[in-house]
């Protein structure tokens, strides 16, 4: 018998493993398998150099429960160990560095495992005491059994093993009971050794006879040896790579199309991702990627590992080269990951391009499902921006798609305006807003449909990336005004009338909202009253919406302009009825209104001849008594007109026609306007 201590002159290591790894103690099965698939491997690979020449016989893992006597077995037919390469791997390999980790390292859960080969001693985390019983595969090899019970004390000892390979058993301590079910095990058998390249069996295939489950006596091997990822691309069909994507997500719709990589210089990387029907919300489709490690999983929250708009992919990324047992930290920082991460963006990017120019009209039917992906990419990764926007596609309201280089040539002549800006006109909706699409259109203009997600921040970021270009919603101002050239109508109403009219249609419209009056000179065909919405008003509202740091903006009521067009026939006419409801009571307030404005004029200017203190207290308050009755004048004259607007049917239907067409008359309101409507007819 052999017996000493592990390596290790701090006794406080196990107590360590416990506390800094309990949050993802149940790895522990994880590297055992790991270790167990290394074994034989390493027997697989002497067989094929000849150096192995007998029958290496049945390989399979094994994984066996034994609830009454608490342990948990994991057993190979790989090289094995003798008594000197046990005592070097587990009591001096193992913990060589602990020192080190235990001075420098203490404070990091998961950069433990695997950063100094602790991974076998995970088990430990669930164990009061681990056995392990081996026989290396050379000729005439001692059986040996090593045991430990968590402390640094250890004893081997000589023991009888039939066949050559590994057996570990952890006897579980107290807290670890929930690992004693089967259920629980084939879970995290299923989870990180799905797709090892050893067949793990577990338990027994089961078949439903005479009304219940009997075992079938024939192994339940739990993982396929070969995933699609490890095969070339040439031995591989369309229906093999939709069977994997059943096998990676039983639930879901089918993919739009995949990616296969197979990388193996500058670095080692094999995987298929797969491009999924995303419909809006951004977050659900995360965590999607699996992440391996020679098919070995290590996580699906790839985020920091591959760039963020990647994360909306589903698959499977496998390098040799990504540490297995690292924390999320450690992987971001490191080389290799992200020269990795560049070339899944470059993969990506050059398939999407390949698609498009191979199959163009099938690219356009997926692009509704493609867009949210690719937008995200654009805005996020500037690589991957500088290759899309020439696969990119902008579709207009009749459902037609362009590139943005064919989209400025088509809109380039009729959609520059007189600053020499080209105007990208949008709309999101083109239900509510079609009366504004279809007067774009019919001076000629085209009108893109933008109603994504991420919409909002890509208008922003092509603005700073298409040279002298802004995109304007199509309802945020009059046609005239959307795209200015530099023709000027004339009014028929003078600047005085204009401001009357104001006050007349300055009645309360809806509560939350704030409406502000302003006159545009339009055509006589155009629409008599127009609702518009600022576009840097609307576009920082729902940027605050959907999180773009503009919460200010978020809490401020809905802002919008009420147009009044002053040359159609409606506006004169309730105009020229005003003057003869009205008219003489306005006379008056004028005719008042005017001689204070000339007295006052005339004061202000006796004043300004004068120093502040040459003047004096009764000329001051002359002057303010004046101020004073001419605001009061202006007051009457805002109480009659608007007075007069209240009560005018016309006034009122004109706005809530204008409401109409926006598709913001609702409820009370429009239970109003139809019986007005029936009125006035």
């Amino acid at each position: 018998m052999q017996t000493g201590k592990i390596g290790v002159t701090t006794e406080n290591i196990f107590p360590i493993i416990k506390k800094f790894l309990y949050s993802d103690h149940e790895i522990f099965l994880r590297e055992l398998i790991s270790n167990a698939v290394d074994a034989t491997q390493k027997l697989k690979a002497m067989v094929q150099a000849g150096d192995f020449k007998g029958d290496p016989g049945d390989l399979t893992i094994r994984v066996d429960v034994d609830k009454k006597k608490k342990t948990i077995k994991v057993t190979d037919r790989g090289i094995g160990m003798t008594q000197e390469e046990l005592d070097k791997y587990l009591n001096q390999i193992a913990f060589s560095s602990a020192n080190e980790f235990l001075d420098k390292y203490k404070d990091q859960t998961n950069s433990i495992i695997g950063h100094f080969g602790l991974g076998f001693y995970s088990s430990f985390m669930v164990s009061e005491k681990v056995e392990v019983l081996t026989r290396s595969w050379q000729e005439n090899a001692q059986a040996v059994k090593w045991t430990c019970d968590g402390t640094p004390e250890f004893t081997i000892d000589k023991t009888e093993k039939d066949d050559r390979g590994t057996e570990v058993i952890l006897h579980l301590d107290k807290d670890s009971k929930e690992f004693l079910e089967e259920n629980k095990i084939e879970e995290l058998l299923k989870k990180y050794c799905k797709f090892l390249p050893v067949e793990i069996a577990f338990g027994k295939e089961k078949e439903w006879k005479d009304g219940k489950y009997v075992d079938t006596g024939k192994d339940k091997i739990i993982n396929n040896t070969k995933p699609a990822w490890t095969l070339k691309p040439s031995e591989l069909k369309d229906e093999d790579y939709l069977k994997f994507y059943r096998e990676l997500y039983p639930i879901g719709d089918e993919p739009l199309f995949n990616i296969h990589l197979n990388v193996d210089y500058p670095f080692k990387l094999t995987g298929i991702l797969y491009f999924p029907k995303i419909k809006s919300n951004i977050e659900i489709q995360k965590n999607k990627i699996q992440l391996y490690c020679n098919q070995v999983f290590v996580t699906d929250s790839v985020e920091g590992i591959v760039p963020e708009f990647l994360t909306l992919l589903h698959g499977v990324i496998d390098s040799p080269d990504i540490p297995l047992n690292v924390s999320r930290s450690y992987l971001q920082s490191d080389a290799n990951v992200k020269k990795i991460s560049g070339h899944i963006t470059k993969k990506v990017a050059d398939r999407l391009s390949e698609i498009f120019k191979n199959n163009r009209p099938e690219f356009e039917k997926k692009w509704d499902s493609l867009k949210l992906f690719i937008d995200y990419g654009m805005i996020t990764e500037e690589k991957f921006y500088e290759k899309a926007v020439k696969f990119a596609l902008l579709k207009n309201t009749d459902d037609k798609y362009f590139t943005l280089e064919e989209y400025e040539k088509l809109i380039k002549d009729k959609q520059t305006d007189k600053h020499k800006s080209l105007i990208y006109l949008y709309s999101t909706n083109k239900t509510d807003q079609y009366a504004y699409i279809e007067k774009a259109k019919n001076r000629g203009y085209d009108v893109l449909h933008m109603d994504g997600q991420l919409d909002v921040h890509m208008i922003n970021h092509l603005e700073t990336k298409l040279k002298d270009s802004r995109f304007v919603r199509v309802d945020s101002d009059v046609i005239d005004k959307l795209i200015q050239k530099d023709e000027m109508r004339e009014s028929k109403l003078t600047d005085e009338q204009k401001d009357d009219l104001k006050s007349v249609f300055n009645v309360k419209v809806k509560s939350g909202e704030v409406y502000n009056v302003v006159f545009e000179t339009l055509d006589e065909n155009e629409a008599p009253v127009l609702i518009t919405q600022s576009e840097f008003m609307r576009r920082m509202k729902d940027m605050s919406q959907i999180g773009g740091g503009m919460n200010f903006y978020g809490e401020l009521p809905d802002s919008y302009n009420l147009v009044i067009n002053p040359n159609h026939p409606l506006i004169l006419k309730i105009y020229e009825d005003l003057k003869a409801q009205e008219g003489e009571k306005l006379a008056e307030n004028g005719k008042k209104k005017k001689e204070l404005k000339e007295e006052i004029d005339f004061l202000e200017k006796e004043h300004s001849k004068k120093k502040q203190d040459e003047i004096s207290q009764v000329e001051k308050d002359d002057l303010e008594k004046l101020r004073k009755s001419l605001q009061e004048i202006e007051d009457s004259r805002k109480i009659t007109l608007e007075t007069y607007g209240g009560s005018n049917k016309l006034v009122k239907q004109l706005i809530d026609l204008a409401l109409l067409a926006n598709n913001m008359l609702k409820g009370e309101d429009l239970s109003t306007f139809v019986k007005r409507s029936v009125e006035l007819l």
